[in-house]
């Protein structure tokens, strides 16, 4: 389907959109309302093109890559080189070797942080975080320091759930070997401002790396307009299936990291006591590829493609807006995060009230609206808050204003259950 972008957003492209997905538009049954996905945050669902092209992978030319000369195999290939350089287009890469295909973000800051940090960090340097980091920039980074006897800070919160600047400037006059943030929280929804981040920490001398798992799906990303080392995302965000995954890497720093791991693929010569490696990106990707996965985001990114990513931004801050309005309408209500729907993403924790976030999302799933409760690996964040958890709606492209209305509606439900209506 094609939707322009710069055009206003109405619930019915929404809705229009929600029909491209199939699990959405399942019967629920004669006891349950319709399915209302709020969990997009975690994993998103998948486009009927997304999950055609998978199953027309494995239907059509199953087969093994880059090694074989027949047909299957150069069909195969030449998807999923396809499926590179799409991406590569997608985030603004200078070119698709830039890109490598991972399992999820976790795998591609874990491989920067074993090849690249194993290969700079040394005893005493600094790594500066930020305390909303998802675990997955918290401790690779962790292991890392343990390993080199490197330190690790982290940049604190303002009241309202945003990065202070000021401490991140008084973090960077340390000179600090690496800066590694989230673009977007995944439990605050603050959107950072990136770029920014990026100048400052490159005018300090520090490599930057950007955890793009919640931002690359819902907003343009221009890797060169951010100016950032590294980027990493995963597939299963953005509509693509479960084992897709990216690391961008500046070519020249990708050429100068040793390998993550060994084995097939990712060599040019092998002898029994040495071998040499192969040109990025196969340098870093040993082994049988997850093929029909990497086609599979191919698939995703032409769908955004053709939605428009302007027009993906501008809906989710129309539905987050709508929601932080109703939202607080509920009594006991607590909202954590930016307030404005500008600085945020389409993700909105809360708490209500003494109820624990587990017993709200069962309520919430009893009115068949999905939603995720925990400390949504983020255990730091949370200890920030003075909260243990909290549940989290999460909205994207399918996502309409109605969905927020049943939202606040199951959460007056769940008063109602506990007495507190």
């Amino acid at each position: 389907m094609q939707t322009q972008t710069n055009q206003p957003v109405t619930p019915l492209d929404a809705a229009a959109i929600r029909a491209d997905f199939p699990i959405l538009n399942q019967d629920p049954g004669p006891d349950r309302k319709p399915l209302v996905f709020l969990d997009s945050a975690a994993s998103s669902q998948k486009p009927a093109v997304v999950i055609e092209a998978l199953d027309d992978y494995h239907r059509r030319y199953n087969a093994n890559i880059h090694r074989g000369v027949y047909q299957l195999s150069e069909l195969a290939t030449g998807r999923y080189e396809q499926a590179r350089h799409l991406v590569a287009d997608f985030i603004g890469a200078a070119s698709h070797r830039e890109c490598v295909f991972v399992r999820n973000t976790t795998e591609a800051i874990n491989l920067v942080a074993q090849t690249w940090g194993r290969r700079n960090i040394r005893v005493g340097d600094l790594i500066v975080l930020t305390v909303m980091e998802h675990h997955s920039n918290l401790v690779p980074w962790q292991i890392l320091a343990e390993e080199t006897g490197a330190e690790l800070a982290h940049v604190r919160l303002t009241p309202d759930g945003r990065l202070d600047l000021d401490h991140l400037d008084d973090l960077l006059a340390r000179d600090p070997k690496l800066v590694a943030f989230t673009h977007v929280s995944n439990s605050l929804g603050t959107l950072v401002d990136a770029a920014e981040i990026s100048r400052r920490a490159r005018a300090a001398g520090a490599a930057v790396l950007i955890d793009g798992a919640q931002s690359v799906p819902h907003l343009p990303v221009d890797v060169r307009q951010l100016d950032c080392d590294f980027l990493a995302f995963s597939g299963h965000k953005m509509l693509a299936p479960m084992g897709s995954g990216v690391l961008y890497g500046k070519k020249a720093l990708l050429e100068a990291m040793p390998p993550y791991m060994g084995g097939g693929s990712m060599i040019r010569k092998v002898e029994l006591t040495r071998s040499t490696w192969a040109d990025v990106p196969a340098k870093f990707e040993a082994g049988t590829p997850a093929v029909g996965d990497a086609i599979g985001l191919g698939a995703a990114v032409e769908y955004l493609n053709a939605l428009g990513m302007d027009w993906v931004r501008e809906h989710e801050r129309d539905v987050v807006g709508y929601a932080l309005e109703r939202l607080v309408e509920v009594p006991g209500m607590t909202l954590y995060g930016p307030l404005d729907p500008a600085a945020r993403s389409g993700v909105v924790s809360f708490n209500l009230g003494d109820i624990h976030p587990h017993d709200v999302a069962a309520i919430l799933d009893g009115e068949n609206v999905a939603v995720r409760a925990g400390h949504h690996c983020t255990q730091p964040l949370m200890r920030e808050l003075g909260v243990v958890a909290t549940t989290r709606a999460s909205f994207y492209i399918y996502n309409t204003r109605e969905d927020v209305d049943r939202l606040v509606e199951a959460l007056h439900v769940a008063n109602r259950i506990f007495g507190l209506a």
